[in-house]
């Protein structure tokens, strides 16, 4: 069984993958995502700042982030796979990096209480055929042994959180964001098929409305999220700042691991907070 992380022998032979063909695309996109070896979790963490956006006026520096996803993938079929992920994103204080639990909004001058990313499960199936035709993550060269894929997301659909419902918490009756992420990684990682799961840096930038929990109501405006991370495996948990640590395992243990099945639908920052509100 391919081991992770490990050195190719002399005798190793490339896969010589071709991205451009979708079996040799997704094969890739799976070791640099998770692993070739199955239920083997993996880590993307990310940390970075959070903009506020509106036309007309400076942007505005609004909190920092600590964040980390942990996920599995489990083969399902040939070129077919689970990927199976818990999201984990903390808000922190610009100036002191500590996890805030208020937050005094420079739009409002109102002060509000933070409820930060628990999403489970945030799952996904990976198909060489897929409901927007065949698989193809786009991708690109950099410079003698350096690969770029980008997965740029584009989403709009009827949002859970409505106005008429949640005037203060909806701008909109409709979701919509932009995700991109950047994954690079060695070409030679890539095709070394002693590794099941490869090194790779991640750049990723949001664009989205207002949280619910900034209380914002139909203002104008967007968040911009800028951020940059590297995968680790499970086994390297510790390895993340201990803040971001402590505080899952003591307000959420069960984000230590990823999920062990695939399960519909998935939690969304907008479908968690309806979940903690739609009570009250």
């Amino acid at each position: 069984m391919p081991q992770r992380y490990e050195v190719a022998s002399k005798e190793s032979k490339s896969l010589n993958l071709d991205l451009d063909r979708p079996e040799d695309n997704m094969t890739a996109f799976v070791k640099v995502r998770a692993s070739l070896t199955d239920n083997e979790e993996v880590i993307y963490y990310a940390n970075g700042k959070i903009y506020g956006f509106v036309d007309g006026e400076r942007d505005k520096p609004l909190m920092g982030f600590q964040m980390y996803n942990i996920g599995r993938s489990i083969k399902r079929a040939e070129n077919s796979y689970y990927l199976l992920t818990n999201e984990v994103l903390l808000y922190t204080d610009l100036n002191t990096g500590k996890v805030l639990e208020e937050f005094n909004n420079p739009y409002t001058k109102e002060t509000v209480d933070v409820v930060h990313v628990w999403n489970s499960p945030v799952n996904q199936k990976q198909d060489l055929e897929g409901r927007y035709g065949k698989w193809g993550i786009p991708h690109q060269k950099l410079g003698e042994d350096m690969i770029c894929m980008n997965a740029d997301i584009f989403l709009k659909y009827p949002s859970p959180l409505t106005i008429a419902e949640f005037p203060e918490n909806a701008q909109s009756d409709n979701y919509e964001a932009a995700e991109l992420f950047q994954f690079f990684f060695s070409e030679k990682d890539m095709n070394n098929p002693d590794k099941a799961s490869i090194p790779c840096t991640i750049s990723w930038t949001r664009l989205g409305p207002w949280l619910p929990w900034l209380k914002m109501g139909q203002r104008s405006g967007n968040m911009v999220y800028q951020g940059a991370g590297y995968k680790l495996m499970e086994s390297d948990y510790n390895k993340m700042p201990k803040m971001l640590i402590d505080y899952v395992l003591a307000n959420h243990p069960e984000y230590r691991h990823a999920p062990t099945k695939y399960t519909q639908p998935n939690e969304t920052s907008w479908t968690y907070f309806k979940k903690l509100n739609s009570n009250k």
